[in-house]
């Protein structure tokens, strides 16, 4: 019998900007202490901020924990991905 997985709905949840969870999450991209980010079911989201860091992960259930000064939470659309991989491309020629 073939098991059916159900992702939870995408949420963001923020407390005192110090501690966020995220559930949703396909995947995560790259991380540093400045920003995370992440594949969601919604797009690609980039958490920005300073001292960051994933406290807990879980692919198979979708969720994310994310601890440190959070400033921002923000959708990237494919426009401003395109463009980012160009400016990387001409970096490395």
């Amino acid at each position: 019998m073939e098991e059916n997985k159900v992702s939870p709905a995408h949420c963001i949840t923020l407390r005192d900007r110090q501690r966020g969870s995220v559930t949703g999450v396909r995947d995560i991209h790259s991380f540093n202490e400045s920003e995370i980010l992440l594949e969601t079911d919604a797009g690609k989201l980039s958490v920005k901020g300073e001292l960051l860091h994933v406290k807990h992960l879980d692919l198979e259930k979708g969720e994310a924990e994310i601890e440190g000064k959070i400033g921002s939470f923000v959708y990237l659309s494919k426009k401003s991905e395109t463009k980012e991989e160009s400016l990387l491309r001409r970096m490395f020629r």
